[in-house]
């Protein structure tokens, strides 16, 4: 089988983004493209813990729920949520109403103001845990990496939740830690493009 599937500009991406209409856009603006932005690393790892036993495609259709939902992924004001919240979220039919994902949310938004305490911002420490590119398995060959694995115990011994390695390895390829591109896909020369003039925070 191919890893690409012909785009309806008659050019080749990865495959998985053929699979259902509103994963095109994803893919080509925003699927490993490096991310610096505090809240938009937060609203990503957030999003992968929902994704947890899911399609993305669910948690996709959702995204702009959620958004609303947790203030725009705005950790200082998550953390701040409490129990009333809490039953607001679990009535909100337009996000995931799981309450353990929703507590690790409010959870991980005060772990994430620690984090910036110590580390200066969450981009400053996520990307450091960048893989060496030479190292890594051939794109979308991997659910897990050393770093990813790493990234993960590091998160948990901090306290967060919901940050397994796979999920964690799934954050990595969304904010373009890895590129995670198939050789083939137009995309991936874009994605390398971007890593290239990107300044890695610290």
């Amino acid at each position: 089988m191919s890893a690409t599937f012909t785009g309806p500009d008659g050019r080749p991406r990865c495959r998985w983004c053929g699979a259902a209409p509103e994963f095109l856009a994803y893919h080509d603006t925003e699927w490993g493209f490096p991310v610096a932005d505090d809240r938009r690393l937060f609203e990503k790892l957030s999003l992968e813990a929902f994704q947890s036993g899911l399609s993305w495609r669910t948690i996709l259709a959702k995204r702009e729920n959620f958004r609303a939902a947790f203030h725009g992924f705005d950790f200082e004001r998550v953390a701040r949520f409490d129990d009333r919240d809490v039953g607001r979220l679990l009535a909100d039919p337009g996000i995931v109403r799981h309450r353990g994902k929703i507590e690790a949310v409010i959870d991980n938004a005060r772990r994430a103001l620690e984090t910036v305490e110590r580390d200066g911002s969450l981009a400053a420490y996520f990307w450091r845990y960048e893989p060496d590119a030479a190292g890594l398995a051939a794109p979308q060959t991997a659910s897990t990496s050393a770093e990813s694995v790493a990234l993960s115990k590091d998160l948990k011994k901090r306290g967060w939740k919901f940050v397994g390695p796979t999920t964690v390895y799934a954050f990595m390829q969304a904010v373009g830690l890895i590129d995670d591109h198939v050789g083939d896909c137009v995309v991936r020369a874009e994605v390398e493009r971007a890593r290239q003039t990107f300044t890695r925070p610290g």
